[in-house]
């Protein structure tokens, strides 16, 4: 286990200036506070002091009347010496993740990444370790006479995108690499500069730790080209959508408990039970993996975004996919995939709720309906309400609505973080509701 003397000796040896603590909130942004080098050791031991209203900030910083979240009181950014990287993008800085901890040293009841290592321990004890992998979307742009423009107009997986991005692409891997991420695969998607990645999977914590982290580089890269890198669900009104689809397997004892090669599919019946209490709670759940006002413009039929509720087989129309397996590595590669979901969520909220939802489906053993093998649009309104297929949540407000009626969800995050994050929310589908699209896009365009 890293030490703070070994983060100091870290940063010393890096030449490092600043070592930010990073932390998400309930509005999905990546907010920090720095610490110098030369106080580092007892600030990694004893926190940086925030107040404790920051959790009832939303991403147009306005603060919600959230009791016990005003302007007394404070809680500690404490951080995980585990998760020391230098930032490549971010002249002699680097970085950690952080729990936001009590004075009284215990975890505070608004703690995103806490909340997160309490649901991989309830998995862990029942069933195993969630594997998890984040598939990003985003948009590359300009800014020309105050407008973001794509930086190309290229067509899906055209090399004629990759070309136009080939400098920051090159800059962005190896960004990823000294931070010891691992890079799956990248190419240029859909839409007009739109780029997509994917990174290894990891333990729910440390994922969802990455996954700030990559965030942090594709804008941070970006910025150091003059461009900004946009990761949010719906950039222009004209574009494709971009998507934070999560992969995730449950192991155990070094076996991935998901796989089971006497299935037809190679998907077990944990999986399957799993699954089910995703779709169970999938209505809710999106408040949570697809939670900002911005995502609804994504979420919608026959965008392959997945608008209904239903899985399906390598269907694209599905929210829950299962994806078919490489051969040779069939066991490894069996994983379940979340589209409903994207970037502007808060990673160790979006993945501790998908593991609360699985868990039930666990502890209840419950079975998920047929699958649906075409896309689920094309299917006669009757015959979708006789299959349960449900359109899911259409507006941020529904989603949030869902999640507040989703006992499970609600209380697996407790009254303080649930009251609070709900607050937070609920505060964006009123400020954007009452502006243009204009004020819309502008502000989850500079912000995820």
């Amino acid at each position: 286990m890293a030490s703070a003397q070994d983060v100091v000796e870290k940063a010393r040896e890096a030449d490092l200036r600043l070592v930010r603590f990073l932390w998400c909130g309930n509005d999905g942004t990546v907010r920090a506070k720095a610490s110098a080098v030369g106080g580092l050791e007892g600030r990694i031991e004893s926190g940086i002091g925030l107040t404790v209203a920051m959790q009832a900030m939303n991403g147009l910083d306005h603060l919600q009347p959230v009791e016990g979240m005003g302007p007394v009181g404070e809680i500690r950014l404490v951080p995980d010496p585990e998760t020391f990287r230098v930032l490549p993008y971010a002249p002699r800085t680097g970085g950690m993740l952080v729990d936001l901890m009590q004075l009284s040293g215990e975890p505070a009841p608004q703690c995103p990444r806490s909340f997160l290592k309490r649901m991989a321990t309830r998995l862990e004890e029942r069933a195993g370790v969630l594997e998890v992998a984040f598939e990003n979307e985003f948009s590359l742009a300009r800014v020309e006479d105050g407008a973001f423009v794509p930086v190309d107009s290229s067509l899906c997986f055209s090399t004629i995108g990759l070309t136009a991005s080939q400098e920051y692409v090159d800059a962005l891997v190896d960004a990823l690499e000294r931070q010891e991420i691992g890079l799956e695969q990248y190419y240029a998607e859909l839409g007009h500069g739109q780029q997509e990645l994917s990174t290894a999977h990891a333990p729910a914590v440390r994922a969802a730790d990455e996954q700030v982290l990559v965030r942090e580089t594709i804008r941070g890269v970006a910025s150091g080209f003059g461009l900004v890198a946009s990761l949010a669900p719906k950039p222009w009104p004209e574009n494709a959508g971009n998507g934070g689809h999560i992969h995730f397997s449950l192991w155990k004892d070094g076996k991935n408990v998901f796989h089971d090669p006497a299935a037809e599919d190679g998907l077990s019946a944990t999986a399957r039970s799993f699954v089910a209490g995703i779709l169970r709670h999938l209505p809710g759940l999106c408040g949570l993996t697809a939670p900002s006002f911005n995502s609804y413009h994504r979420i919608v039929p026959q965008y392959w975004a997945g608008a209904f509720t239903c899985w399906g087989h390598d269907n694209r129309e599905a929210p829950v996919r299962v994806p078919s397996l490489f051969w040779g590595s069939e066991e490894a590669s069996t994983n379940v995939e979340l589209k409903a979901a994207d970037a502007s969520c808060n990673p160790y909220l979006a993945v501790g709720g998908l593991i609360a939802a699985g868990l039930d489906g666990l502890e209840r053993e419950l079975e998920p309906p047929e699958p649906v093998e075409v896309d689920p649009a094309t299917i006669p309104e009757d015959e979708r309400a006789r299959r349960r297929i449900y359109r899911l949540p259409a507006t941020q407000e529904r989603a949030l609505d869902a999640l507040y009626d989703d006992d499970v969800l609600t209380v697996a995050f407790g009254p303080t973080l649930s009251t609070s994050y709900l607050a937070v929310r609920r505060s964006e589908w009123e400020a954007y509701s009452a502006g243009d699209e204009t004020f819309e896009q502008q502000g989850h365009f500079s912000k995820y």
